[in-house]
């Protein structure tokens, strides 16, 4: 790689293969009674069951941006170091991240007028954005120009579909995604939503199943529906939020369906999952359209 390729937490990729690429991960934050915790550090790992239990015992959980000192610091560092820098971020219409990324990086660029400084907002959340950041990182790897992948994230960015679903609507209806009567009528009639994220980079819900199984079935027929074909040759990322039994459930029948090879399953983000609470469940892939 011939430049350094930065993202954020919310990409929600492992460990592994963030030091695999040589990613630079900028954290996002977040607090629990007043104890403020980054949702990165390398080298270490959130205990995301402990994390889902809290939620589950109705915890206080907010969240906030990277540090933007710590975000400068590194950025300076990659830049005075001769490398220029190519920044993949966490959707605008999910987030102010990436826009307070982009300004600082922006800022930047009059004091060092011989590096190459880009951002793109994925318009992506959660392993979706970090399938982006891995078709970009594996370019890069293989000698395309921080050009040609800064034009690649910006090409097939609306090709990145996102399909999941939630077992508890109380979590979107705290962060004003649905309504009061549609998270008790919900959990009243066990309605489970199936979701995705649009062309805006917004979380929309799409359908209403009764029951979590159908919820899961729904998530792979969407696949089906839109996936960019040969869907057997594609790279999958599920994330779940402390439901692997689910994970490996929607992973099977993946397989069996479609002949899927490829899957990825990681632990959902803290950030993300505490707005959409435990029991989320999603796939990310490439499709003809979101």
């Amino acid at each position: 790689m011939n430049f350094a390729m930065v993202t954020d937490s919310c990409c929600n990729l492992p460990s592994e293969m963030i030091d695999e690429f040589g990613l630079h991960i900028l954290p996002l934050r977040f607090n629990i009674e007043g104890k403020t915790y980054q949702s990165y550090l390398k080298g270490e790992k959130t205990d995301m069951i402990q994390f889902y239990k809290m939620m589950r015992e109705g915890k206080s959980i907010t969240t906030s941006l990277p540090s933007l000192a710590d975000a400068e610091e590194l950025f300076r560092s990659i830049l005075s170091g001769g490398e220029d820098i190519l920044y993949l971020g966490f959707s605008s219409g999910l987030s102010g991240t990436y826009e307070a990324i982009a300004a600082l990086l922006d800022n930047l660029k009059a004091e060092y007028p011989n590096r190459k400084i880009e951002h793109v907002d994925t318009l992506a959340a959660a392993a979706g954005e970090g399938l982006l950041v891995w078709y970009a990182a594996r370019m890069a790897e293989e000698g395309s120009s921080i050009e040609e992948v800064r034009d690649w994230v910006e090409f097939n960015r609306l090709h990145l579909a996102h399909w999941f679903t939630v077992d508890d609507l109380i979590y979107l209806f705290r962060g004003g995604r649905v309504s009061r009567t549609s998270a008790w009528a919900g959990s009243l009639l066990n309605i489970k939503p199936v979701l995705h994220v649009d062309d805006e980079g917004h979380l929309i819900p799409l359908e209403k199943v009764r029951g979590r199984k159908k919820s899961l079935n729904a998530l792979v027929e969407h696949v089906k529906q839109t996936a960019i074909q040969p869907v057997s040759e594609q790279q999958f990322f599920l994330t779940h939020a402390d439901c692997l039994d689910d994970a490996e459930y929607v992973a099977e029948q993946l397989r069996q369906e479609l002949g899927v090879k490829d899957i990825l399953i990681v632990p959902l983000d803290p950030v993300i999952g505490s707005h959409s609470g435990p029991g989320t469940m999603a796939i990310f892939c490439m499709a003809e359209q979101r």
